[in-house]
């Protein structure tokens, strides 16, 4: 039988001393890297501060000393995409020519940072955690309730264009797991009824009360707390008599 090419090379590696190169498997994720032009996002479409966001804008600038402005980069991206929805390639132009800086540098960082939206985005952007402390608590649930109440798969929008549904790694509120961000409301100690009522106040035009939904007010022990519950001890407390 005649050696396959990969045994041929195999071999040739080994006589060389050669080492296989481990690759790993392609993550995947919903967020835009590499631009491509769409009708809705394209350098033609004009973008500029609108009158009350170039006052925000000039505010923010002057918090930073000439030679740094270039550190305002991500407000000001922010801004733009708060006035925006999303942010689109015609911001990023407009945020490098007001900080004089190459279209580069920005787009460097709008693609670095996945708080930065780049493609069309829903009213109310849900984000759900399912990093461990969440996911021992009980996101798969969650995220299966808001799947299910939405019709969406994570990275999807809406064809209203009110929910979109993204996953994302740790929101930093492990204590209140579950979770889910949205917009800039923590909703936190959930549970499947917990996320229908909220999906359902959104649906309606309320606002749900964001925060811990079981009570808490913050990240307190639920209940009576178990531990530091009398006066602290005197100086000394502990040490050996002889010291």
């Amino acid at each position: 039988m005649l050696p396959t090419l990969r045994t041929i090379t195999n071999g040739l590696k080994r006589s060389l001393g050669l080492r296989s190169i481990q690759t790993t498997s392609v993550v995947h994720h919903e967020s835009l890297f590499v631009h491509r032009d769409t009708p809705e996002d394209n350098p033609d479409i004009p973008f500029t501060f609108t009158t009350e966001n170039k006052k925000r804008a000039e505010a923010i600038l002057a918090i930073y000393p000439e030679g740094h402005k270039r550190a305002a980069m991500i407000p000001l991206l922010d801004l733009a995409q708060r006035q925006h929805g999303w942010l689109p390639i015609s911001a990023m132009h407009h945020v490098a020519e007001i900080l004089n800086l190459p279209r580069m540098r920005v787009y460097e960082v709008a693609t670095f940072y996945t708080m930065f939206m780049r493609k069309p985005t829903g009213k109310y952007h849900i984000q759900i955690c399912t990093t461990t402390p969440c996911w021992l608590r009980g996101s798969d649930a969650i995220l299966d309730t808001i799947k299910k109440n939405l019709n969406l798969e994570v990275g999807e929008t809406s064809k209203d264009m009110q929910f979109t549904l993204s996953e994302v790694e740790c929101l930093g509120a492990c204590v209140n797991a579950p979770m889910v961000s949205i917009n800039d409301d923590y909703y936190e100690d959930l549970t499947v009824q917990d996320t229908e009522e909220i999906l359902a106040d959104l649906k309606a035009g309320k606002k749900p009360k964001p925060g811990p939904r079981n009570g808490r007010f913050a990240a307190e022990p639920l209940g009576e707390p178990t531990s530091l519950k009398g006066e602290p001890p005197a100086a000394g407390f502990g040490i050996r008599p002889d010291l």
